[in-house]
């Protein structure tokens, strides 16, 4: 490990001290880059160009960070346990010993790379503030952006819609979408078991696109992921938290499936998380208008300075 990533290292480490052994960083200054997935792990390389950036998230799971050394040694020590083209994950052990008892790993390491500018600003420290996103909003500001969005930026979402990518993972496949586990989770520890559901349709972009005729869809992704994680886990009813992310992280409808009693953090948060259950309710009464609901509703969340829509919805809320 050259002296550079050395640094690099032990400051990653220091930050996640700091942050209670959760932490995201960005580097952009050389980067990690992934082999292929097997045993051979995490590996620094010189010739990797320094334009090319990563984003290295590592969670605790079972045994905390005990000083900023331990991060060289998990990084040798860790391996490939799923990804697409640009998002990893590694299940990594602090000692050999640890794999016996912990094969989910002592932690878990996301990777993304290369990461574009989107996922550096998502990553960067940032402050929050409460938006107002009005119909007029939406339409002169937001739908624009997303309609500007390459489609590069979901190609991964696509990979494992055709069948190119994760194909043994998914849980459950229909017309009209999938079930498969999200790379947030281990595979292992179930209080933190994190599911996604993944719409074919790709016309639905957010939570702003639902109509009436969705519910349908909707209610099939709330039964099949109940009997899933019944069948597969023993989950029972109520034993889940199923929610929509607006904005989301990326444009291509889908619902985030967690076990009842895991905390996500922000993705959690008031505002952005519209729980499943709600938005079919809603859906269920609205009836009599012509103008489908979330096209009407002016929607109440926090957005990162570092967002692409920031500047213009902060410009736009406050004539």
């Amino acid at each position: 490990m050259s002296d550079e990533m050395q640094q690099e290292s032990v400051d990653i480490a220091s930050a996640a001290l700091e942050k209670s052994f959760v932490f995201e960083r960005v580097l952009l200054q050389g980067t990690l880059h992934p082999r292929a997935c097997g045993n051979t792990g995490i590996i620094p390389t010189e010739q990797q160009s320094r334009n090319t950036a990563a984003i290295l998230r590592i969670e605790k799971t079972a045994v905390p960070l005990t000083a900023a050394a331990d991060l060289p040694v998990y990084l040798r020590e860790a391996q490939c346990v799923e990804h697409t083209d640009i998002y990893m994950w590694f299940a990594a052990w602090l000692a050999p010993s640890s794999f016996e008892d912990l094969p989910q790993g002592d932690v878990k390491v996301n990777v993304i790379c290369p990461a574009t500018e989107a996922h550096i600003r998502k990553y960067s420290p940032q402050n929050y503030t409460i938006l107002h996103e009005t119909p007029q909003m939406y339409r002169d500001i937001v739908a624009p952006f997303i309609a500007s969005l390459p489609p590069e930026r979901t190609k991964w979402v696509q990979d494992i819609l055709d069948g190119r990518k994760e194909q043994s993972k998914v849980l459950f496949s229909s017309s009209a979408f999938l079930i498969l586990p999200d790379m947030k989770w281990d595979l292992h520890t179930l209080s933190s078991l994190y599911l996604v559901a993944i719409v074919r349709d790709a016309s639905i972009r957010s939570l702003r696109d639902l109509r009436i005729e969705h519910l349908p869809l909707l209610k099939d992704i709330r039964k099949e992921a109940a009997r899933v994680s019944q069948e597969k886990w023993g989950i029972e009813a109520g034993g889940l938290r199923m929610f929509i992310h607006y904005h989301p992280t990326y444009y291509h409808f889908h619902v985030h499936i967690v076990h009842s009693g895991y905390d996500g953090g922000l993705g959690m948060r008031v505002g952005q998380a519209h729980l499943l259950d709600d938005v079919i309710s809603l859906l269920e009464l609205d009836t009599g208008n012509p103008t489908p609901l979330f096209e009407r509703r002016t929607l109440v969340y926090s957005l990162g300075e570092q967002h692409g829509l920031y500047e213009a919805l902060r410009r736009a809320q406050d004539e």
